[in-house]
């Protein structure tokens, strides 16, 4: 069983800049609470209350002010490490190997927002790696699974923004990893841009036929795109609160 979770929360958040100028894109506020509440929530309710939080850049002493130790939030363990440069999500997984001890990990990137229950995946996952799909209208701006033609229920690779993607699907920023993670990190090679991409990894388990995958059955948005989505999925915490209160 997962016990342990890591949220990547560095990057610069240019996008939504000039907001970003003054504090980390991931504790802009989203409705009522920071946009990291979110992921950590989902944490909680997937019975993980381990947690590290991977921040960068120059806003990171802000979440000690937001978040504290975690224990008003239920969070029972909370840790906080820093990346040093812009070297990809791959690289911030790798500074949580001693935080992981050996044991299984769930990864979610602190921008990312669903309200799919993922706790009867994360509960049964024991061994691989397991990534969380979504349909999505422009899947070529995102990681795009390539499935097998012989057995579409399998993974072959994931490729990057491909100019003409072989599926609808998106990765999404939800990965369950098992303890061999950390060990496929330090084998990656830096991508053109320079960073240790979270795809290269997925398609290390992918050439071990050990990438399995599961597709979001609710919403799912990465609100530090832009500000259009900040806004929507704003609005639709809203109108879910305001329903939760009259119902």
């Amino acid at each position: 069983m997962v016990t342990k979770g890591i949220i990547c929360a560095g990057g610069l958040g240019t996008r939504l800049r000039p907001l970003t100028l003054v504090t980390n894109k991931h504790l802009l506020p989203l409705y009522d609470r920071c946009v990291i509440h979110y992921p950590i929530e989902t944490m909680l309710d997937c019975g993980i209350d381990h947690i590290i939080i991977v921040t960068g850049g120059p806003h990171a002493g802000h979440f000690l002010r937001a978040l504290g130790n975690g224990k008003k939030l239920g969070i029972a363990h909370l840790e906080y490490t820093y990346q040093e440069e812009e070297g990809g999500i791959a690289q911030a997984i790798g500074l949580c190997k001693d935080f992981a001890a050996g044991e299984p990990v769930l990864v979610i990137l602190g921008d990312n927002f669903t309200d799919t229950d993922l706790r009867p995946v994360v509960q049964k996952f024991e061994r691989g790696a397991h990534i969380f799909l979504k349909t999505v209208p422009n899947p070529a701006e995102f990681g795009v699974p390539v499935f097998d033609a012989a057995d579409p229920s399998r993974i072959v690779a994931i490729e990057e923004k491909p100019k003409e993607p072989k599926s609808e699907y998106a990765v999404t920023g939800f990965y369950l990893y098992d303890s061999r993670v950390f060990d496929f990190i330090r084998e990656l090679r830096p991508s053109g841009r320079g960073e240790l991409e979270v795809s290269d990894l997925n398609n290390r388990y992918a050439q071990l036929g050990e990438l399995t995958w599961s597709e979001l059955d609710g919403e799912w948005y990465d609100v530090g795109t832009s500000f259009d989505s900040l806004l929507h999925v704003s609005n639709l915490v809203a109108e879910k609160r305001r329903a939760a209160r009259s119902g």
